[in-house]
């Protein structure tokens, strides 16, 4: 039953569904698809607020680096970044990676969850 917090700039695309993916640093008890994950935004403060619970679909490797993502060591098409990008949450591509430079740096390794 695992629990994820989102920041706030992606709370109202979890709670729209238009975000229904997140990409995190792999745990030691990995995600698994058929658990069910609790999303919140604020978490461990007093403006935590539940966006839903949703059944896991799937998960897949992710590796995330300057030039692309790979899911399941398989390349995207550069044509293929942008709706990727737009399913987690940002504008574009660009955005997204630039996110994840400055969050945690690239190349970035971890899991891929689908509701």
């Amino acid at each position: 039953m695992p629990a994820y917090n989102f920041k706030s700039q992606f709370a109202s695309a979890v709670v729209s569904g238009r975000k229904q993916q997140t990409i995190r640093a792999k745990r030691k008890t990995p995600p698994k698809a058929g658990q069910t994950a609790h999303l919140f935004t604020g978490m461990r403060t007093r403006n935590c607020r539940r966006l839903g619970t949703y059944l896991i679909r799937a998960t897949h490797d992710i590796e995330i680096t300057e030039g692309g993502v790979k899911i399941d060591d398989v390349d995207l098409y550069e044509s293929q970044l942008n709706d990727f990008a737009q399913r987690d949450g940002f504008d574009c591509w660009e955005y997204m990676r630039d996110w994840f430079k400055r969050v945690h740096g690239l190349p970035f390794r971890g899991d891929l969850i689908r509701w």
